[in-house]
C-alpha cells in the first residue's frame, strides 16, 4: 500500500496538460493505479487523477460508495479506471452544484458541469470504456477529467459568492477531505 502526495493548488504541475497513455497492461500502469485508489481510499476521495500525484499522464480513477461522507445525498458511483478519457455532452443543459478537490482542500464552490454525457475512453488493459451518464456520475467524470487539461474546478466558478471554506459552508463535513 502506498499512499502518494497530493499536489496542491499553486503547484504548476496541476496546470499542464496530460498525455495520452500509449502503453496498456504494463507493470509501471498497474502500480501507479493500485497507488491511486490507496491514496483516494485514504483520504475518502470520490476520484483522483494521475496528474494530482504528479504523474502526467491521462488517467482518472473514480467511485463512491452510497452514502459517501462528504456527499451524504450523492448516488454511488462505480469503481472505474479510465484512460484516455473523451467527454460528449448529449445535451446543452447545465447542472451547477457543490464541488470540493483534493488540490484544493477546505474549499468549496458551485461549478456548472453537462447534466448528461458520454465518456469513452479505455480501462488499464486497454479494453474499450464507452459509458452513458448523467447526474453525480456525469460531474466527477468531468471533475476528475478536467485536471488531464490543466483545470482546477475553481477555474469552471463562474459566481465567487458561491466560494468557500467547507467549514463554514457546510459545518459538520471534514474539510481536510475534500474532492
Amino acid at each position: 500500500m502506498t499512499i502518494r502526495e497530493i499536489l496542491k493548488m499553486g503547484d504548476v504541475r496541476l496546470l499542464r496538460v496530460a498525455p495520452p497513455v500509449t502503453q496498456f497492461d504494463t507493470d509501471d500502469l498497474h502500480l501507479l493505479i493500485s497507488d491511486m485508489f490507496d491514496t483516494m481510499q485514504a483520504v475518502d476521495g470520490a476520484g483522483l487523477a494521475a496528474p494530482q500525484i504528479g504523474v502526467a499522464l491521462q488517467v482518472v480513477i473514480f467511485g463512491t460508495d452510497a452514502p459517501n461522507l462528504r456527499y451524504p445525498d450523492a448516488p454511488q458511483v462505480p469503481r472505474t479506471v479510465l484512460l484516455n478519457p473523451l467527454i460528449t455532452p448529449l445535451s446543452p443543459q447545465e447542472e451547477s452544484d457543490w464541488e470540493g478537490c483534493l488540490s484544493v482542500p477546505g474549499l468549496r464552490g458551485v461549478v456548472p458541469r453537462f447534466s448528461h454525457i458520454r465518456y469513452t475512453g479505455f480501462d488499464q488493459y486497454g479494453d474499450p470504456i464507452d459509458r452513458t451518464v448523467a447526474g453525480f456520475h456525469a460531474r466527477v467524470v468531468q471533475h476528475e477529467c478536467d485536471h488531464l487539461i490543466g483545470k482546477l474546478y475553481p477555474m469552471r466558478i463562474r459566481d465567487f459568492a458561491q466560494f468557500g471554506y467547507t467549514e463554514v459552508l457546510f459545518p459538520g463535513l471534514d474539510a481536510s477531505k475534500d474532492d
